[in-house]
């Protein structure tokens, strides 16, 4: 047996300590690189002059857009908001995984109760494993149109880009303006059955710009320097509007959408429907000047009235002399060109090869559209019944048009075991099979209103196809899933055939996201890993949609242990 002296013994037990105390400082270092945040959201009335005209509109802490929020991947959000202002409000924060925290996702009556006038909540939760562009908005509404913000994600402390790091990165919110007050249209077109009004202007970080009137003193001036690279984070925070985005003499290289990394790839042009965001490198690489950053309609749906107006900002060379000159106005897409829309989405990769579930456990198909609802007996369809033909706008996933609770939200029904909130039987495919994007019969127009979730098993491996139809008109569908990025494995025309299609599946290297634009006429397929336990929306993300219906929730059941079921709610959780 070997034996050890008093100095061997001494060594071991100053080697033991110095280890002990180098993990235990890596630790400490790994706790102080993840931080904590706190902020106070102020919900309010406040009065904005924009297109010559002042109105009270509601806004956080009286800014618009409202304050940009940043954190580093792995830091905690907490956000105490109050509501002054006279309306119902949520807070939602696009994008955000919430793993396990879904009472802090925000859409009304899904996942909490609104704040009332009044009162308030706090929003806490983690953001791990995210880097680059998201935001928050209000998900009550159409509050959306003017509560919303900017949420960027920087890599963590001895973490960097998979880029050169830009010298200068400026975020740039495309939003949409009424000359009145949203909440007004919205509640005017369901008075009505009708389509709401559509927008009067788009906006650059809430300035219309030069080619709107009593807007050219506070158009966006964004300065650069030559031969230096900037980061414009771009996000489409516009309620009903795909739009096109480019810069004059500019190239744009696309390293990220929806807070994820994709293989750099340049383009003249970009489309973001709403929600989506992509951050893009800039080389300041002109003759000194001024240059117009534009945005304007991606249009898809024929013979739908939109808002065709152009939105601009100034991309000005700090070298410029004259800085009076007119700038040069970019090249966009004419509004209906979809082959420009497709050129880009199918351009997105994700950066390297990536781990897509194969072994699927659901394979669902979820039909998205319009729809029309004959006049209810007894109105006057001249002034309820405004739609086509004497009837009301309504839409609907697999014929069912999703209706809100108003009692209690989903989540705590789950959560609380409630009975007469919500079904479990929302159905995996159509209940009736049809041509989709061809001529659909009438008798298929009429969906069935219900609060219906789908149930997934906690882990499942689940594909979903998201197939639109021509029922009223065809066209590009934004659908957002709450709590998940997903893979796009596959987008094309005309109906969905998994014989035929099935083989075009790119289980390589898609693209991940958030939000995907179903094409106008078509078809997307996505995949994702049910790995956050919670009640989770997907709907359409022109606002327009989900409030005619355009809409389900899935409910992804605990699994084993703690670090597989959902938070228990917080005390300040608003009531019903």
């Amino acid at each position: 047996m070997e034996a050890y002296s008093h100095h061997d013994i001494v060594k071991q037990w100053c080697f033991c300590l110095f280890l002990g105390i180098v993990l235990l400082l890596s630790s400490a270092a790994s706790f102080a690189a993840a931080e904590t945040q706190f902020h106070n959201f102020v919900v309010q009335q406040t009065p904005v002059k924009r297109l010559c005209k002042t109105h009270n509109i509601i806004t956080v802490n009286g800014q618009f857009p409202g304050p940009t929020i940043e954190i580093k991947s792995g830091d905690t959000l907490v956000v105490k908001v109050v509501n002054k202002a006279q309306y119902n409000v949520t807070i939602h924060w696009h994008g955000v995984r919430q793993m396990r925290t879904g009472w802090a996702d925000g859409p009304e009556f899904v996942t909490q109760c609104p704040i009332r006038p009044g009162g308030s909540y706090t929003y806490r939760f983690t953001i791990e494993g995210q880097e680059g562009t998201l935001w928050w908005h209000a998900h009550s509404s159409w509050l959306r149109a003017t509560v919303y913000g900017a949420l960027i994600i920087h890599p963590k402390d001895g973490s960097a880009y998979p880029f050169a790091k830009p010298k200068t990165e400026t975020p740039i919110l495309l939003g949409e303006w009424w000359d009145a007050n949203p909440i007004d249209v919205i509640n005017e077109a369901r008075r009505t059955g009708g389509a709401p009004n559509i927008s009067d202007a788009y906006t650059i970080n809430g300035q219309p710009g030069d080619l709107y009137k009593c807007s050219s003193q506070d158009t966006v001036v964004v300065p650069v320097e030559s031969g230096v690279t900037n980061l414009l984070r771009v996000i489409n925070s516009a309620l009903n509007q795909e739009l096109y985005f480019a810069i004059a003499n500019h190239k744009m290289t696309v390293v990220g959408i929806d807070a994820l990394y994709t293989k750099p790839f340049t383009t003249s042009v970009i489309m973001l429907g709403p929600g989506q965001t992509t951050d893009v490198l800039v080389n300041a690489d002109q003759p000194a000047g001024r240059y117009y950053m534009a945005a304007r309609a991606y249009q898809s749906a024929q013979n739908a009235p939109f808002d065709n107006t152009t939105t601009t900002a100034i991309l000005q060379y700090s070298s410029t002399k004259n800085t009076k000159a007119s700038p040069i106005l970019p090249k966009l897409p004419a509004y209906n060109n979809t082959q420009a829309a497709t050129t880009f989405t199918t351009s997105l990769r994700s950066p390297r090869k990536v781990d897509v579930p194969t072994q699927l456990d659901e394979n669902l198909f979820f039909t998205v559209g319009l729809g029309l609802n004959p006049c209810p007996k007894g109105q006057n369809a001249s002034q309820t019944c405004q739609a086509p033909n004497g009837t009301r706008f309504t839409a609907s996933m697999n014929n069912v048009s999703f209706q809100l609770p108003s009692t209690i939200s989903i989540l705590q029904a789950h959560y609380k075991k409630a009975n007469n909130v919500f079904t479990t039987d929302f159905p995996a495919a159509p209940p009736t099979k049809f041509d989709f994007t061809g001529n659909v019969s009438r008798a298929l127009w009429t969906p069935v209103p219900g609060t219906k979730v789908y149930k997934l098993k906690y882990g499942s491996k689940v594909q979903v196809v998201l197939q639109g139809t021509s029922i009223f008109t065809t066209e590009n569908h934004p659908i957002h899933l709450h709590g998940y990025d997903f893979y796009i494995v596959a987008e094309g025309f005309g109906n969905f055939n998994a014989k035929k299609h099935t083989s075009q599946f790119n289980l390589v290297d898609p693209p991940m996201r958030n939000t995907v634009a179903v094409p106008v006429g078509g078809w997307a397929v996505i995949r994702f890993v049910a790995d956050n336990p919670g009640v989770w929306l997907m709907h359409c993300h022109l606002d327009v949609h989900i409030t005619w219906g355009l809409a389900m929730a899935f409910l992804v059941e605990d699994g084993v242990g703690e670090l597989q079921s959902i938070e228990p709610p917080p005390a300040d959780l608003p009531q019903c």
